[in-house]
């Protein structure tokens, strides 16, 4: 009997300990998790009948102090609407309100004068000051419905990385960008019940470590910096208006992490506007593919020197112009070099000299390196659309002319996160990681999860990752603008590139049409940062050393103060 009664007590109290647990995670619930939803149920009275509370994720930047700043959130408008059936002298309530919101005459008078109507929108999107003007004036039949909009507070800045809203159907959805990759987790159920967050509170835990989590509800946050995308974004907009190129774009990214501090591309677009150019909205940067040119010499070179055919003093005979399968292949000012060694190839940006590199690595084995550079794969960015390069000429012909161009970069397209990706390897010890914007996730159930670097391979040694640097910091002191680039206290290595642009209409090349690329990290035996940038048909110049140096020195010497990183010489 004695037992009996314990049993009984015991199982009373768990069923009280349980119910305590209900309530407590309901009041948590609606408190905390859903206050926001709640707060609007709330306001119903504000809001326009049988409509839907709309609600969505936060998108944040964070700031190098490590503080978050909004790059899409929701505000509050309001819209204005009339009963035609209660409203009188339409005319002079006309002439009221067009004192505060811009109407047009003949609209307002049609929905004002409509038989038998009840309920007729006449402006939306009004902000909070107008929306008081109109409520003051008291007009019977005139009403103010709250509404709640997405909102991009930068306005145009990272715009090709936030993405937009859009309508796909009857759904009101995340159609580009950010906004699209991470749609399932900015949404907001409006059907979600406190029994599935109650599964989440016993589960979460494990949970948060499965696929299924990726689709809860979830503000994130990028790594973007949004004082380095500001100063970045109004730097390539000087750069492609001295120039008056047809799109620039570029990023800066840690070739260690792969977190990427900036991204953008010109031209640009608002996001809270009507859009009337849809071509505009993909993201070229990890949506379109270029021939880059002499960007991916150090790439050849680093092969050639991880397989032990060259090093930086192995010489060869540059005679200027060679014949491969009945192809003229030349340096881009046709001269001659006689015997150099191969440290010049980057130095001095010579063709032949990154075929001869090829040749003694072997076709089949350069194929190999350019793969493992994942110049033919997605870089698995979390952004939309992502398309790979174009390398099949270079994979499938067998002929040597389709190697030779490949090495100084022709004849194969890639796109530029797969470029800025591939060129990270020079100097992170030789490893290609996977590129990231969203740097956390903070889900509703207050779990978060933050974003980890992952390596996908090791393409070059650490040895070799050393010398390519060396290299290429060599360039810089003593070529790049005639050795002018130097900074005294800083390694940095970089590299040019100017390449012919593709003729879509008529096969081959333009012959006034170029590519500029540009890309450097540093500190160069120690990068934080890497920087590429690339910009379509400059007019009035040929080279990029003289379009995209200067941008780029400016862009190092920014970073350099901003993060206030230490001199390494």
């Amino acid at each position: 009997m004695k037992s009996s009664a314990i049993f009984r007590i015991r199982f009373l109290t768990i069923i009280i300990f349980l119910a305590a647990l209900f309530f407590v995670a309901r009041l948590f619930f609606v408190q905390v998790i859903r206050h926001e939803y709640y707060n609007d149920l709330a306001d119903k009275q504000y809001l326009r009948p049988s409509t839907n509370v709309f609600d969505r994720g936060n998108i944040f930047s964070l700031t190098k102090d490590g503080k978050q700043i909004s790059m899409a959130t929701l505000k509050t408008a309001y819209i204005v609407a009339i009963n035609p059936m209660i409203m009188t002298e339409p005319d002079k309530v006309y002439t009221k309100l067009s004192t505060i919101i811009p109407l047009d005459k003949d609209e307002f008078i049609k929905k004002a004068t409509k038989v038998g109507d009840t309920y007729e929108e006449i402006a939306v999107k009004i902000e909070q000051d107008k929306a008081d003007l109109i409520s003051a004036l008291k007009i019977k039949g005139l009403s103010l419905y709250k509404q709640k909009l997405r909102f991009y507070p930068g306005e145009r800045s990272a715009c090709h990385v936030i993405g937009l809203m859009g309508y796909k159907g009857d759904d009101y959805e995340g159609r580009y960008g950010l906004e699209k990759y991470y749609n399932e987790m900015l949404s907001r159920k409006e059907d979600v019940s406190f029994a599935n967050f109650f599964v989440e509170i016993f589960s979460g835990l494990g949970k948060a470590m499965t696929d299924k989590q990726d689709m809860a509800e979830a503000n994130i946050t990028t790594s973007l910096e949004p004082t380095v995308q500001k100063f970045f974004e109004e730097k390539l907009a000087e750069t492609k208006t001295k120039w008056q190129a047809d799109g620039i774009g570029g990023v800066i990214i840690d070739p260690k992490t792969g977190e990427i501090f900036s991204m953008a591309y010109l031209p640009d677009f608002n996001p809270s506007e009507k859009q009337t150019d849809l071509a505009t909205l993909i993201n070229p940067l990890v949506q379109n593919s270029y021939e880059m040119g002499s960007i991916i010499k150090p790439l050849t070179v680093a092969a050639g020197l991880d397989a032990g055919v060259v090093t930086a003093s192995t010489t060869y005979n540059d005679t200027g112009c060679i014949t491969l399968n009945k192809k003229k292949i030349c340096n881009y000012d046709l001269k001659a070099r006689g015997v150099i060694p191969v440290k010049e190839v980057l130095n001095q940006s010579l063709n032949l000299g990154a075929t001869f590199v090829e040749q003694k690595i072997g076709k089949e084995k350069f194929r190999k390196y350019m793969v493992a550079y994942g110049l033919n794969e997605k870089t698995g960015i979390d952004l939309p659309g992502e398309v790979t390069g174009d390398l099949r000429n270079f994979l499938t012909s067998p002929r040597e002319v389709e190697s030779a161009t490949a090495s100084f970069g022709q004849g194969i397209a890639m796109t530029p996160i797969e470029t800025a990706r591939a060129l990270c390897t020079l100097g992170n010890g030789g490893y290609l990681i996977e590129p990231h914007i969203v740097k956390k996730i903070d889900y509703l159930n207050k779990i978060s999860r933050d974003i980890k670097p992952k390596i996908i391979r090791q393409v070059l040694t650490k040895e070799t990752s050393a010398r390519i640097t060396k290299m290429l910091t060599i360039v810089v002191d003593t070529k790049l603008a005639n050795g002018k680039a130097k900074l005294e206290h800083y390694s940095v290595a970089a590299k040019t590139g100017t390449a012919q642009m593709s003729n879509p209409n008529g096969g081959g090349y333009y012959q006034d049409r170029y590519l500029h690329s540009f890309f450097g990290y540093f500190p160069a035996y120690n990068p934080r940062f890497l920087i590429f940038m690339y910009m379509l048909y400059p007019k009035g110049v040929k080279y990029a050393s003289e379009t995209l140096t200067m941008p780029f020195l400016d862009t190092t010497k920014f970073l350099i103060n901003y993060y206030q990183v230490p001199p390494d010489r």
